[in-house]
């Protein structure tokens, strides 16, 4: 297997929490990528025309994209069950992973705009309003984390992965002052081996 990489990517990291959670990681050649919303990486393209990453190689030569399907294969071929297969479990846990990933896109749209726009053209409204999505979908989270517990799913680590990205890129937003439930779920869940093994850097 092998998946087109960025260490700094949150939906890539999504899905190597998952392969860690599945014990499959070491299994993932990690192909080295430079993809962007401006200049695409040519690599990329002749698996998957949107040249982005996450794109995923299976073993017998299927391309996959995006995030979302990738993690499914993953479960579903290795024997998990961070996706429930049928039941409300499963359209719960999928709401869940739909909201985090939207929250994970708006905060990436909020940083294209503070770092690749050139200044001049920069639109603080634009960026208010893709974190403004980001603090709405804390508020459903907090209400949500005391039930969370000690739940592994695609859902939790989806959230995961969206609040690690808020630490790693917008150190400055105190979104634990706002959401304290959703701090301390946080606080417990990032020290898995899964998400440690999987910190974005730049």
């Amino acid at each position: 297997m092998k998946i087109f990489f960025s260490p700094a990517s949150p939906f890539v990291r999504k899905c190597m929490v998952v392969a860690h959670e599945l014990g499959v990681a070491d299994r993932i050649e990690k192909l080295p990528s430079a993809a962007g919303p401006v200049k695409r990486d040519a690599s990329i393209l002749p698996n998957n025309p949107l040249g982005q990453v996450p794109t995923f190689l299976t073993d017998d030569g299927q391309v996959l994209f995006d995030s979302r399907v990738i993690c499914e294969y993953l479960d579903t071929t290795h024997g998990g069950s961070l996706f429930p297969f049928t039941g409300p479990a499963r359209w719960e846990r999928l709401t869940e992973l739909s909201l985090a990933d939207g929250m994970t896109g708006a905060a990436l749209l909020a940083r294209y705009e503070t770092m690749l726009r050139p200044e001049a053209l920069r639109w603080t409204d634009w960026t208010d309003g893709q974190l403004d999505k980001v603090r709405t979908g804390l508020e459903w989270l907090e209400a949500a984390a005391p039930s969370f517990g000690e739940r592994v799913d695609i859902g939790t680590i989806a959230f995961g992965c969206a609040l690690g990205y808020m630490d790693f890129r917008f150190p400055s937003v105190d979104w634990r002052a706002q959401a304290p439930n959703s701090a301390k779920w946080f606080a417990a869940f990032n020290q898995r081996p899964s998400m440690q093994a999987t910190v974005p850097t730049a």
